[in-house]
Protein backbone atom coordinates (compact mmCIF):
# COMPACT_ATOMS: atom_id res chain seq x y z
CA UNK A 1 0.00 0.00 0.00
CA UNK A 2 1.29 3.48 -0.49
CA UNK A 3 0.85 6.68 1.87
CA UNK A 4 -2.85 7.57 0.44
CA UNK A 5 -4.19 3.74 1.06
CA UNK A 6 -2.42 3.73 4.44
CA UNK A 7 -3.76 7.17 5.51
CA UNK A 8 -6.66 6.28 4.94
CA UNK A 9 -6.45 2.76 7.09
CA UNK A 10 -5.38 4.98 9.45
CA UNK A 11 -7.60 7.83 9.70
CA UNK A 12 -10.43 4.86 9.44
CA UNK A 13 -9.28 2.85 12.23
CA UNK A 14 -8.72 5.87 14.77
CA UNK A 15 -12.21 7.76 13.64
CA UNK A 16 -14.43 4.56 14.49
CA UNK A 17 -12.40 3.23 17.27
CA UNK A 18 -13.17 7.02 18.73
CA UNK A 19 -16.85 6.99 17.58
CA UNK A 20 -17.35 4.10 20.11
CA UNK A 21 -17.31 6.46 22.61
CA UNK A 22 -18.85 9.27 21.64
CA UNK A 23 -22.52 7.89 20.92
CA UNK A 24 -22.34 6.45 24.13
CA UNK A 25 -21.14 9.66 26.17
CA UNK A 26 -24.08 11.82 24.71
CA UNK A 27 -26.79 9.48 25.29
CA UNK A 28 -25.37 7.96 28.94
CA UNK A 29 -25.02 11.75 29.84
CA UNK A 30 -29.04 12.47 29.20
CA UNK A 31 -29.72 9.50 31.48
CA UNK A 32 -27.63 9.98 34.34
CA UNK A 33 -29.11 13.89 34.12
CA UNK A 34 -32.59 12.42 34.04
CA UNK A 35 -31.81 10.20 37.30
CA UNK A 36 -30.41 13.06 38.92
CA UNK A 37 -33.42 15.06 38.14
CA UNK A 38 -35.73 12.59 39.51
CA UNK A 39 -33.99 12.11 42.94
CA UNK A 40 -34.13 16.00 43.29
CA UNK A 41 -38.40 15.81 42.31
CA UNK A 42 -38.96 12.59 44.51
CA UNK A 43 -36.26 11.99 46.80
CA UNK A 44 -36.13 8.86 45.90
CA UNK A 45 -33.20 7.37 47.02
CA UNK A 46 -32.81 4.78 44.24
CA UNK A 47 -32.70 7.40 41.54
CA UNK A 48 -29.35 9.07 43.24
CA UNK A 49 -27.73 5.30 43.14
CA UNK A 50 -28.96 4.93 39.80
CA UNK A 51 -27.50 8.63 39.00
CA UNK A 52 -24.39 7.82 41.13
CA UNK A 53 -23.56 4.78 39.59
CA UNK A 54 -24.09 5.28 35.67
CA UNK A 55 -22.63 8.51 36.34
CA UNK A 56 -19.20 6.38 37.05
CA UNK A 57 -19.67 4.16 34.06
CA UNK A 58 -20.04 7.27 31.84
CA UNK A 59 -17.28 9.09 33.75
CA UNK A 60 -15.52 6.12 32.35
CA UNK A 61 -16.03 6.10 28.68
CA UNK A 62 -16.05 10.34 28.96
CA UNK A 63 -12.06 10.27 29.64
CA UNK A 64 -11.31 7.35 27.15
CA UNK A 65 -13.07 9.23 24.54
CA UNK A 66 -11.55 12.25 25.26
CA UNK A 67 -8.33 10.37 24.96
CA UNK A 68 -8.99 8.83 21.72
CA UNK A 69 -10.03 11.70 20.42
CA UNK A 70 -7.17 13.93 20.53
CA UNK A 71 -5.29 12.51 18.07
CA UNK A 72 -7.98 12.87 14.80
CA UNK A 73 -7.20 16.25 15.20
CA UNK A 74 -3.31 15.61 14.66
CA UNK A 75 -3.90 13.34 11.94
CA UNK A 76 -5.01 16.66 9.33
CA UNK A 77 -1.75 17.87 10.10
CA UNK A 78 -0.16 14.51 9.86
CA UNK A 79 -1.34 12.45 6.56
CA UNK A 80 -3.65 15.39 5.25
CA UNK A 81 -1.81 18.85 4.94
CA UNK A 82 -2.68 19.50 1.79
CA UNK A 83 -6.37 18.84 2.88
CA UNK A 84 -5.79 21.41 5.65
CA UNK A 85 -4.12 23.77 3.61
CA UNK A 86 -7.03 24.08 0.84
CA UNK A 87 -10.19 24.06 3.21
CA UNK A 88 -8.56 24.65 6.98
CA UNK A 89 -9.83 28.25 6.99
CA UNK A 90 -13.80 26.81 7.20
CA UNK A 91 -13.23 23.34 8.53
CA UNK A 92 -10.93 24.57 11.45
CA UNK A 93 -13.35 27.25 12.64
CA UNK A 94 -16.18 24.56 13.67
CA UNK A 95 -13.38 22.55 15.29
CA UNK A 96 -12.50 25.85 17.69
CA UNK A 97 -15.79 25.86 18.32
CA UNK A 98 -15.85 22.56 19.28
CA UNK A 99 -12.48 22.84 21.10
CA UNK A 100 -12.92 26.19 23.03
CA UNK A 101 -17.04 25.85 23.90
CA UNK A 102 -18.57 22.83 23.83
CA UNK A 103 -15.12 20.65 25.22
CA UNK A 104 -14.62 23.30 27.94
CA UNK A 105 -18.08 23.11 28.82
CA UNK A 106 -18.18 19.29 28.92
CA UNK A 107 -14.52 19.06 31.19
CA UNK A 108 -15.64 21.85 33.68
CA UNK A 109 -19.30 21.31 34.30
CA UNK A 110 -17.97 17.17 34.90
CA UNK A 111 -15.72 18.23 37.15
CA UNK A 112 -18.08 20.04 39.61
CA UNK A 113 -20.57 17.67 39.44
CA UNK A 114 -18.00 14.86 40.43
CA UNK A 115 -16.72 16.66 43.08
CA UNK A 116 -19.90 18.63 44.29
CA UNK A 117 -21.42 15.84 45.69
CA UNK A 118 -22.73 18.08 49.19
CA UNK A 119 -20.42 21.29 48.19
CA UNK A 120 -22.83 22.87 45.57
CA UNK A 121 -26.74 23.85 46.35
CA UNK A 122 -28.62 20.96 45.06
CA UNK A 123 -30.26 22.71 42.40
CA UNK A 124 -26.97 24.18 40.97
CA UNK A 125 -25.52 20.62 41.41
CA UNK A 126 -28.18 19.17 39.33
CA UNK A 127 -27.56 21.56 36.27
CA UNK A 128 -24.02 20.33 36.12
CA UNK A 129 -24.77 17.27 34.60
CA UNK A 130 -27.50 18.71 32.40
CA UNK A 131 -24.87 21.23 31.49
CA UNK A 132 -22.60 18.53 30.74
CA UNK A 133 -25.30 17.08 28.82
CA UNK A 134 -25.44 20.02 26.58
CA UNK A 135 -22.11 20.36 25.98
CA UNK A 136 -22.09 16.99 24.65
CA UNK A 137 -24.56 17.57 22.25
CA UNK A 138 -22.59 21.20 21.27
CA UNK A 139 -20.01 19.50 20.68
CA UNK A 140 -21.49 16.72 18.26
CA UNK A 141 -22.89 20.06 16.11
CA UNK A 142 -19.79 21.43 15.88
CA UNK A 143 -17.98 18.45 14.46
CA UNK A 144 -21.15 17.23 12.62
CA UNK A 145 -20.92 21.05 10.90
CA UNK A 146 -17.18 20.61 9.52
CA UNK A 147 -18.35 17.04 8.45
CA UNK A 148 -20.87 18.30 6.43
CA UNK A 149 -18.86 20.60 4.62
CA UNK A 150 -17.38 17.78 3.72
CA UNK A 151 -20.68 15.99 2.01
CA UNK A 152 -21.78 19.14 0.79
CA UNK A 153 -19.42 22.57 1.15
CA UNK A 154 -21.01 25.49 1.07
CA UNK A 155 -20.68 29.08 2.39
CA UNK A 156 -17.08 29.87 1.01
CA UNK A 157 -15.21 30.95 -2.08
CA UNK A 158 -12.13 29.60 -3.86
CA UNK A 159 -9.16 32.57 -3.83
CA UNK A 160 -7.11 31.71 -7.03
CA UNK A 161 -4.43 34.24 -5.63
CA UNK A 162 -3.62 31.97 -2.03
CA UNK A 163 -4.72 28.93 -4.14
CA UNK A 164 -7.33 28.05 -1.21
CA UNK A 165 -10.81 28.28 -0.35
CA UNK A 166 -11.95 30.57 2.18
CA UNK A 167 -15.30 30.67 4.37
CA UNK A 168 -17.49 33.61 3.07
CA UNK A 169 -20.62 33.08 5.70
CA UNK A 170 -19.80 31.32 8.75
CA UNK A 171 -23.96 30.91 9.62
CA UNK A 172 -24.15 28.77 6.26
CA UNK A 173 -21.64 26.34 7.16
CA UNK A 174 -23.72 26.19 10.47
CA UNK A 175 -27.01 26.02 8.60
CA UNK A 176 -25.88 23.52 6.12
CA UNK A 177 -28.84 21.03 4.75
CA UNK A 178 -26.91 18.55 5.28
CA UNK A 179 -26.18 19.36 8.74
CA UNK A 180 -29.38 20.25 9.52
CA UNK A 181 -30.81 16.24 8.86
CA UNK A 182 -27.19 14.74 10.27
CA UNK A 183 -27.10 16.37 13.81
CA UNK A 184 -30.67 15.07 14.69
CA UNK A 185 -30.40 11.40 13.40
CA UNK A 186 -26.90 11.20 15.16
CA UNK A 187 -28.20 12.88 18.39
CA UNK A 188 -31.23 10.48 17.97
CA UNK A 189 -28.76 7.49 18.10
CA UNK A 190 -26.80 8.26 21.12
CA UNK A 191 -29.85 8.58 22.89
CA UNK A 192 -30.60 5.16 21.70
CA UNK A 193 -26.76 4.11 22.72
CA UNK A 194 -27.07 5.49 26.27
CA UNK A 195 -30.57 3.89 26.42
CA UNK A 196 -29.82 0.48 25.17
CA UNK A 197 -26.61 1.16 27.87
CA UNK A 198 -28.68 1.71 30.37
CA UNK A 199 -31.11 -1.47 29.43
CA UNK A 200 -28.55 -3.92 29.04
CA UNK A 201 -26.88 -3.20 32.54
CA UNK A 202 -30.02 -3.32 34.08
CA UNK A 203 -31.13 -6.87 32.78
CA UNK A 204 -27.83 -7.91 34.03
CA UNK A 205 -28.07 -6.19 37.00
CA UNK A 206 -31.34 -7.32 37.77
CA UNK A 207 -30.29 -11.29 36.42
CA UNK A 208 -27.53 -11.36 39.00
CA UNK A 209 -29.25 -9.63 42.20
CA UNK A 210 -32.20 -11.22 41.60
CA UNK A 211 -32.13 -12.49 45.46
CA UNK A 212 -31.50 -9.11 46.52
CA UNK A 213 -33.99 -5.68 47.42
CA UNK A 214 -32.48 -3.77 45.25
CA UNK A 215 -33.59 -5.89 42.03
CA UNK A 216 -36.44 -3.58 42.19
CA UNK A 217 -34.34 -0.75 41.16
CA UNK A 218 -32.40 -3.14 38.83
CA UNK A 219 -35.33 -3.14 36.79
CA UNK A 220 -36.68 0.56 37.18
CA UNK A 221 -33.31 0.78 35.43
CA UNK A 222 -33.95 -1.90 32.54
CA UNK A 223 -37.26 -0.29 31.70
CA UNK A 224 -36.12 3.27 31.87
CA UNK A 225 -32.99 2.35 29.18
CA UNK A 226 -35.31 0.07 27.37
CA UNK A 227 -38.08 3.02 26.59
CA UNK A 228 -35.22 5.30 25.45
CA UNK A 229 -33.99 3.23 23.40
CA UNK A 230 -37.18 2.31 21.50
CA UNK A 231 -38.45 6.13 21.30
CA UNK A 232 -34.48 6.48 19.91
CA UNK A 233 -34.92 4.33 17.77
CA UNK A 234 -38.30 5.53 16.24
CA UNK A 235 -36.73 8.93 16.22
CA UNK A 236 -33.86 7.50 14.06
CA UNK A 237 -36.14 5.98 11.68
CA UNK A 238 -37.56 9.06 10.97
CA UNK A 239 -34.71 10.91 10.75
CA UNK A 240 -32.97 8.99 8.51
CA UNK A 241 -35.60 8.83 6.43
CA UNK A 242 -35.13 12.66 5.95
CA UNK A 243 -31.37 12.43 5.62
CA UNK A 244 -31.50 9.94 2.76
CA UNK A 245 -33.96 12.21 0.36
CA UNK A 246 -31.31 15.67 1.16
CA UNK A 247 -28.42 12.56 0.53
CA UNK A 248 -29.93 11.63 -2.93
CA UNK A 249 -30.51 15.05 -3.70
CA UNK A 250 -26.70 15.95 -3.15
CA UNK A 251 -25.00 12.72 -3.43
CA UNK A 252 -27.21 10.81 -5.77
CA UNK A 253 -24.22 8.34 -5.88
CA UNK A 254 -24.02 7.40 -2.39
CA UNK A 255 -27.79 6.39 -2.48
CA UNK A 256 -26.99 4.50 -5.98
CA UNK A 257 -24.26 2.88 -3.79
CA UNK A 258 -26.21 2.18 -1.35
CA UNK A 259 -28.84 -0.54 -3.05
CA UNK A 260 -26.18 -1.55 -5.45
CA UNK A 261 -28.74 0.31 -8.33
CA UNK A 262 -26.34 -0.14 -11.51
CA UNK A 263 -29.25 1.04 -13.54
CA UNK A 264 -31.58 3.79 -13.20
CA UNK A 265 -35.24 3.01 -12.25
CA UNK A 266 -37.96 5.16 -14.06
CA UNK A 267 -40.71 5.18 -10.93
CA UNK A 268 -41.52 2.09 -7.87
CA UNK A 269 -37.68 1.13 -7.47
CA UNK A 270 -37.77 -1.63 -4.94
CA UNK A 271 -35.25 -1.70 -1.60
CA UNK A 272 -33.28 -4.49 -1.12
CA UNK A 273 -33.30 -6.21 2.90
CA UNK A 274 -30.94 -8.84 1.35
CA UNK A 275 -28.72 -9.55 -1.87
CA UNK A 276 -26.39 -12.24 -2.86
CA UNK A 277 -24.15 -11.02 -5.56
CA UNK A 278 -21.36 -11.35 -7.54
CA UNK A 279 -17.99 -9.82 -5.12
CA UNK A 280 -17.81 -6.95 -6.80
CA UNK A 281 -21.32 -6.10 -6.54
CA UNK A 282 -22.74 -5.99 -10.33
CA UNK A 283 -24.62 -9.17 -10.34
CA UNK A 284 -27.83 -10.14 -8.51
CA UNK A 285 -27.71 -13.68 -7.81
CA UNK A 286 -30.51 -13.96 -5.35
CA UNK A 287 -32.36 -11.13 -3.49
CA UNK A 288 -35.32 -10.51 -1.22
CA UNK A 289 -36.52 -6.68 -2.24
CA UNK A 290 -39.74 -4.49 -0.45
CA UNK A 291 -41.19 -3.10 -4.08
CA UNK A 292 -41.24 0.69 -4.38
CA UNK A 293 -39.46 1.49 -0.74
CA UNK A 294 -36.35 2.70 -2.72
CA UNK A 295 -38.37 5.06 -4.36
CA UNK A 296 -39.71 6.60 -1.54
CA UNK A 297 -36.69 6.64 1.13
CA UNK A 298 -34.97 8.19 -2.15
CA UNK A 299 -37.72 10.78 -3.12
CA UNK A 300 -40.63 10.47 -1.15
CA UNK A 301 -42.79 9.25 -3.76
CA UNK A 302 -43.24 5.83 -4.50
CA UNK A 303 -43.18 6.26 -8.05
CA UNK A 304 -40.04 8.54 -7.75
CA UNK A 305 -37.07 8.30 -10.25
CA UNK A 306 -33.52 7.01 -8.42
CA UNK A 307 -30.76 7.02 -11.00
CA UNK A 308 -28.46 4.08 -11.24
CA UNK A 309 -24.26 4.02 -11.21
CA UNK A 310 -24.11 3.76 -14.67
CA UNK A 311 -26.22 7.08 -16.07
CA UNK A 312 -24.69 8.52 -12.73
CA UNK A 313 -20.72 7.55 -14.16
CA UNK A 314 -21.51 9.45 -17.33
CA UNK A 315 -23.49 12.61 -15.97
CA UNK A 316 -21.37 13.26 -12.59
CA UNK A 317 -17.72 13.84 -14.44
CA UNK A 318 -19.43 16.83 -16.51
CA UNK A 319 -21.53 18.23 -14.31
CA UNK A 320 -18.72 18.49 -11.56
CA UNK A 321 -16.21 19.70 -13.80
CA UNK A 322 -18.64 22.40 -14.89
CA UNK A 323 -19.56 23.55 -11.27
CA UNK A 324 -15.39 23.53 -10.33
CA UNK A 325 -14.73 25.85 -13.49
CA UNK A 326 -17.80 28.33 -12.52
CA UNK A 327 -16.73 28.46 -9.02
CA UNK A 328 -12.86 29.19 -10.43
CA UNK A 329 -11.28 25.98 -8.82
CA UNK A 330 -8.27 24.32 -10.47
CA UNK A 331 -9.85 20.95 -12.71
CA UNK A 332 -6.65 19.39 -10.67
CA UNK A 333 -8.51 18.98 -7.48
CA UNK A 334 -11.92 17.41 -9.02
CA UNK A 335 -10.68 15.10 -11.77
CA UNK A 336 -9.94 11.71 -9.53
CA UNK A 337 -6.91 10.25 -10.92
CA UNK A 338 -8.56 6.32 -11.62
CA UNK A 339 -11.31 8.79 -13.77
CA UNK A 340 -13.43 6.37 -10.70
CA UNK A 341 -16.59 8.47 -9.64
CA UNK A 342 -18.19 5.63 -7.47
CA UNK A 343 -17.34 4.21 -3.70
CA UNK A 344 -16.67 0.38 -2.91
CA UNK A 345 -20.29 -0.75 -3.71
CA UNK A 346 -20.44 -3.82 -1.71
CA UNK A 347 -19.13 -2.05 1.30
CA UNK A 348 -22.15 0.92 0.98
CA UNK A 349 -24.44 -2.03 0.71
CA UNK A 350 -23.51 -3.56 3.32
CA UNK A 351 -22.82 -0.58 5.90
CA UNK A 352 -26.27 0.79 5.32
CA UNK A 353 -27.83 -2.37 5.94
CA UNK A 354 -26.00 -3.17 9.27
CA UNK A 355 -26.94 0.19 10.17
CA UNK A 356 -30.55 -0.49 9.86
CA UNK A 357 -30.72 -4.09 11.16
CA UNK A 358 -28.33 -3.61 13.86
CA UNK A 359 -30.30 -0.30 15.08
CA UNK A 360 -33.82 -2.06 15.15
CA UNK A 361 -32.66 -5.29 16.60
CA UNK A 362 -31.46 -3.05 19.56
CA UNK A 363 -35.52 -1.72 19.56
CA UNK A 364 -36.57 -4.86 19.28
CA UNK A 365 -35.12 -5.58 22.81
CA UNK A 366 -36.31 -2.83 24.25
CA UNK A 367 -39.60 -4.06 23.61
CA UNK A 368 -38.87 -7.65 24.68
CA UNK A 369 -37.76 -6.07 28.21
CA UNK A 370 -40.57 -4.00 28.67
CA UNK A 371 -43.07 -6.57 27.70
CA UNK A 372 -40.86 -9.46 30.05
CA UNK A 373 -40.69 -6.51 32.88
CA UNK A 374 -44.57 -4.99 32.84
CA UNK A 375 -46.80 -4.53 36.09
CA UNK A 376 -43.52 -5.66 38.45
CA UNK A 377 -42.49 -8.40 36.91
CA UNK A 378 -39.11 -9.61 37.08
CA UNK A 379 -38.67 -12.14 34.01
CA UNK A 380 -35.08 -12.65 32.74
CA UNK A 381 -34.69 -15.75 30.97
CA UNK A 382 -31.66 -16.46 29.73
CA UNK A 383 -31.59 -15.37 26.11
CA UNK A 384 -33.15 -12.28 27.21
CA UNK A 385 -29.41 -11.67 29.31
CA UNK A 386 -27.74 -12.64 26.52
CA UNK A 387 -29.79 -10.38 24.62
CA UNK A 388 -29.12 -7.46 26.68
CA UNK A 389 -25.36 -8.49 27.12
CA UNK A 390 -25.36 -7.24 23.45
CA UNK A 391 -27.88 -4.55 23.37
CA UNK A 392 -25.52 -1.77 24.31
CA UNK A 393 -23.45 -3.03 21.59
CA UNK A 394 -25.69 -3.03 18.84
CA UNK A 395 -26.88 0.51 18.65
CA UNK A 396 -22.84 1.41 19.19
CA UNK A 397 -22.39 -0.81 16.46
CA UNK A 398 -25.08 0.50 14.18
CA UNK A 399 -23.53 3.99 14.84
CA UNK A 400 -20.23 2.66 13.19
CA UNK A 401 -21.48 1.38 10.60
CA UNK A 402 -23.57 4.46 9.81
CA UNK A 403 -20.46 6.48 9.75
CA UNK A 404 -18.52 4.16 7.66
CA UNK A 405 -20.99 4.51 4.72
CA UNK A 406 -21.21 8.32 5.09
CA UNK A 407 -17.64 8.46 4.62
CA UNK A 408 -17.24 5.65 2.55
CA UNK A 409 -20.12 6.48 0.22
CA UNK A 410 -18.73 9.94 -0.14
CA UNK A 411 -15.59 8.62 -2.40
CA UNK A 412 -13.67 9.29 -4.25
CA UNK A 413 -14.14 13.48 -2.80
CA UNK A 414 -12.63 14.63 0.47
CA UNK A 415 -14.80 17.41 0.12
CA UNK A 416 -17.68 16.80 -2.53
CA UNK A 417 -17.08 18.06 -5.94
CA UNK A 418 -14.26 20.26 -4.86
CA UNK A 419 -11.36 18.04 -3.63
CA UNK A 420 -10.32 13.95 -4.17
CA UNK A 421 -9.37 12.62 -1.12
CA UNK A 422 -5.86 11.78 -3.70
CA UNK A 423 -5.77 15.43 -3.71
CA UNK A 424 -5.64 15.59 -0.43
CA UNK A 425 -3.17 13.81 1.47
CA UNK A 426 0.37 14.77 3.00
CA UNK A 427 2.62 15.02 0.03
CA UNK A 428 5.82 14.55 1.62
CA UNK A 429 5.23 12.52 4.64
CA UNK A 430 6.36 8.55 3.46
CA UNK A 431 4.57 5.34 3.39
CA UNK A 432 7.39 4.31 6.43
CA UNK A 433 6.00 7.46 8.35
CA UNK A 434 2.26 6.57 7.92
CA UNK A 435 2.56 2.95 8.57
CA UNK A 436 4.67 3.31 11.97
CA UNK A 437 1.98 5.99 13.29
CA UNK A 438 -0.73 3.91 11.92
CA UNK A 439 1.25 0.55 14.33
CA UNK A 440 1.53 2.77 17.54
CA UNK A 441 -2.06 4.05 17.45
CA UNK A 442 -3.32 0.55 16.85
CA UNK A 443 -1.50 -1.08 19.85
CA UNK A 444 -2.32 1.95 21.78
CA UNK A 445 -5.85 1.83 21.32
CA UNK A 446 -5.89 -1.60 21.81
CA UNK A 447 -4.45 -1.06 25.13
CA UNK A 448 -6.89 1.51 25.83
CA UNK A 449 -9.67 -0.79 24.90
CA UNK A 450 -8.48 -3.39 27.53
CA UNK A 451 -8.61 -0.73 30.33
CA UNK A 452 -12.20 0.71 29.40
CA UNK A 453 -13.47 -3.10 29.22
CA UNK A 454 -11.56 -3.82 32.63
CA UNK A 455 -12.80 -0.86 34.33
CA UNK A 456 -16.33 -1.00 32.83
CA UNK A 457 -16.80 -4.72 33.95
CA UNK A 458 -15.90 -4.06 37.29
CA UNK A 459 -17.83 -1.27 38.30
CA UNK A 460 -21.00 -2.95 36.58
CA UNK A 461 -20.47 -5.92 38.55
CA UNK A 462 -20.01 -4.34 41.63
CA UNK A 463 -23.64 -2.29 40.73
CA UNK A 464 -24.99 0.76 42.84
CA UNK A 465 -23.25 2.12 46.11
CA UNK A 466 -25.71 1.82 49.40
CA UNK A 467 -27.46 4.45 49.73
CA UNK A 468 -25.95 7.84 51.59
CA UNK A 469 -28.14 11.12 52.24
CA UNK A 470 -25.77 14.17 50.57
CA UNK A 471 -24.86 16.32 53.46
CA UNK A 472 -24.35 19.65 52.39
CA UNK A 473 -21.26 20.78 54.09
CA UNK A 474 -21.08 24.52 54.90
CA UNK A 475 -17.79 27.20 54.38
CA UNK A 476 -16.89 26.46 57.96
CA UNK A 477 -16.14 22.91 56.76
CA UNK A 478 -12.43 22.02 56.66
CA UNK A 479 -11.79 20.58 53.20
CA UNK A 480 -9.92 17.40 52.11
CA UNK A 481 -6.68 18.67 51.13
CA UNK A 482 -6.78 21.26 53.82
CA UNK A 483 -3.67 20.89 56.46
Amino acid sequence: MDALDLARWQFAITTVYHFLFVPITIGLSVVVAGFHTQYLRKRNPEMLRLSKFFGKLFTINFALGLVTGIVQEFQFGMNWSAYSKFVGDIFGAPLAFEALLAFFMESTFLGLWIFGWGRLPEKIHVACIWMVHIGTVLSAYFILAANSFMQHPVGYKYNAATGRAEMTNFVAVLTNKVQLVTFPHVLLASYMCGGAMVMGVGVWLLHKKKATIDRDMYRKAARVGAVVTIVAGLGVAISGDTQGKVMTEVQPMKMAAAEALYTTRDSCAEFSLFTVGSLNGQKEKFAVTVPCLLSFLATGSFNGEVKGVDQLKKELPAQIDAAAQQRGEPLKYVQPADAVFTPNIPLAYWSFRLMIGIGMFAALIGVAVLWLTRKGRFATPRWLVWACIAAPLLPVFGNSFGWIFTETGRQPWLVYGVLTTSSGVSPTVSAATVLTSMVVFTVLYAVLAVVEVKLFLDYTKRGAEPFHEVEQRSDDDTLAFSY
